[in-house]
């Protein structure tokens, strides 16, 4: 066998059945080897950002690496924006990079480009195979680089003619149950954990913040039981990558994004307590505001950073708090009534939580016209939320897309702003193309809403209608409707609540994926 089909056997046979790929020449022979494996399921996307994004969505729901295929430096580069959101969200990625063939270097030809220093942006491991013979071994390495702990995008570059010439060996596996675990990693620090129990029971003010790992199953559950024990203030980071919610699950607050809204937060704690999470900081320098946010005199303690060994350390501080199971409060469940009227960010987050099936996965990059559906959505049946952990916009619609291929027969729904849709909305196309079902609900306030509020935080000078022009989206105003239908989804519109209720309604009863378009004032 050639190069690329021992690669994509060797793949398969420890975990890695799913690949979303944007190929060109150098990666033809990758494409070919599809049909002599086809249990790889090769997933086409026609941007790569889509499929860089994808795969950090099927990670963060399946908790198992992906593949990419991306053409040379200039593909990898085109998806560098997501996979900068799924280094934030500690995903395993596993980029395969087609390069020029090593005869073919030396001529410099207008696709050359340094591929490695692309790649070291987002990746923890960067290889270019040389030979054929160590491919897999090489693809072996990259994949265990990936899952970590902590998960990670790791990136091989595979020259062409690696891949065509024979002699290719695969190297056997037994599928998913060979790949890595991805738990353990570095045993927490007694000390540490004895501090941080110790300031727990002190009876000072004390807040536990969770992030990544720590806002899903038992350690979730675990950091509940413990705020609720001790007193402590329960939150979680402003972006995580997943958060289990609705009811029966603890009840989490996620840290403001304004640093205003964080601030008063945290305000008068003298002890914070990190659990896979990072220590609060301004998203932006503002000027004559503090960037750090954590309060004066206030004692952090981290009992757990992205490569530690998580169950370890939430179980020694459980036992050191002497905390029973069981003993925090429990979402009740909460329906809100169907709303009437005018559709504002108000009556659609109340429709979304009057509909939201359980088990649903909510893909949120509502950004302004969003922020009251976590709120409305708090007492919904139980379901996951995934974030914009990077803060790069153009993460909502392909996260949306891997998180639907990861978890089939789970309803995804994409909350989605007008602006960020235009980086990626090519993902309608390949969510059609596999028939997701995936409900996009599109949050069309005609503006960056979110930059009009930054013009005027940043503190620059009153802007004018220049200054406005450049974050307006009017003039022509963009049709989502037809272009959601020419991308071969069903698309409809609504300007009332009653129309967006009806029109969510229809779009998460009906197989498949669909786009609502709803028409809603804008907040700035």
């Amino acid at each position: 066998m050639n190069g690329a089909q021992a690669l994509i056997r060797t793949l398969v046979d420890h975990g890695v059945d799913t690949c979303f790929t944007n190929p060109g020449t150098s990666e033809m022979h990758f494409v070919a080897a599809l049909d002599d494996v086809p249990a790889m399921h090769g997933v086409l996307a026609l941007f790569e950002g889509v499929a860089t994004g994808a795969a950090d969505g099927y990670a963060r729901l399946t908790g198992r690496p992906a593949a990419t295929l991306l053409h040379l430096g200039p593909g990898l580069g085109n998806g560098l924006a997501n996979l900068h959101n799924a280094r934030r969200a500690h995903s395993p990625v596993l980029n395969i990079v087609g390069d020029h063939a090593i005869s073919h270097r030396p001529y410099d030809a207008q696709l050359q480009s340094d591929i490695a220093t692309v790649a070291r942006n987002v990746s923890t491991f960067v290889h270019s195979s040389e030979s054929t013979a160590e491919l897999s071994s090489d693809a072996l390495a990259a994949l265990g680089a990936a899952i970590g702990p902590p998960g990670s995008v790791a990136t091989l570059i595979v020259p062409a003619d690696v891949s065509w010439t024979d002699g290719g060996v695969a190297i056997p596996g037994t599928g998913a149950a060979d790949l890595p675990s991805g738990t353990g990693g570095t045993a927490p620090d007694e000390g540490v954990l004895a501090t941080a129990a110790a300031a727990l029971r002190s009876g000072e003010p004390a807040a536990i913040m969770i992030g990544g790992r720590a806002c899903t199953g038992k350690a979730l559950d675990t950091m509940a039981d413990i705020a609720a024990a001790t007193g402590a203030r329960l939150l979680a980071e402003t972006f995580p990558a997943r958060l289990e919610r609705g009811a029966g699950r603890p009840q989490v607050e996620r840290l403001g994004y304004l640093a205003e809204f964080a601030t008063m937060q945290l305000e008068g704690i003298a002890h914070l307590v990190l659990v896979d999470a990072r220590s609060p900081v301004s998203f932006f320098a503002y000027p004559g505001k503090p960037s750090d946010l954590v309060p004066d005199g206030c004692a952090v303690h981290r009992v757990a950073a992205a490569g530690d060994d998580l169950d370890a350390a939430v179980a020694g501080l459980a036992a050191l708090t002497e905390v029973p199971e069981g003993v925090a409060p429990r979402q009740a469940a909460v329906v809100p009534e169907a709303p009437t009227g005018t559709l504002t960010s108000q009556t659609l987050s109340q429709a979304l939580g009057a509909l939201l099936p359980e088990g649903a996965i909510v893909s949120d990059e509502g950004n302004t016209a969003g922020i009251f559906a976590a709120g409305a959505t708090a007492g919904a049946p139980p379901h996951d939320w995934l974030t914009l952990t990077g803060g790069a916009i153009g993460q909502g619609l392909p996260v949306a897309l891997g998180a639907a291929v990861g978890a089939p027969g789970r309803r995804v729904v994409s909350l989605e702003a007008d602006g960020s849709a235009l980086y990626t909305m090519q993902a309608w196309w390949t969510m059609a193309r596999e028939g997701l079902d995936v409900t996009t609900v599109l949050l069309n306030n005609h503006s960056y809403a979110v930059l009009n509020m930054e013009l005027d935080r940043v503190g620059a000078e009153t802007p004018g209608p220049r200054a406005r022009e450049m974050l307006d989206l009017r003039r022509p105003t963009i049709d989502f409707v037809h272009l959601a239908k020419g991308l071969g989804l069903h698309a409809a519109r609504a300007e009332t609540a009653e129309e967006f209720t009806d029109e969510l309604a229809r779009a998460l009863a009906t197989p498949g994926p669909s786009v609502v378009e709803a028409i809603v004032p804008s907040l700035m």
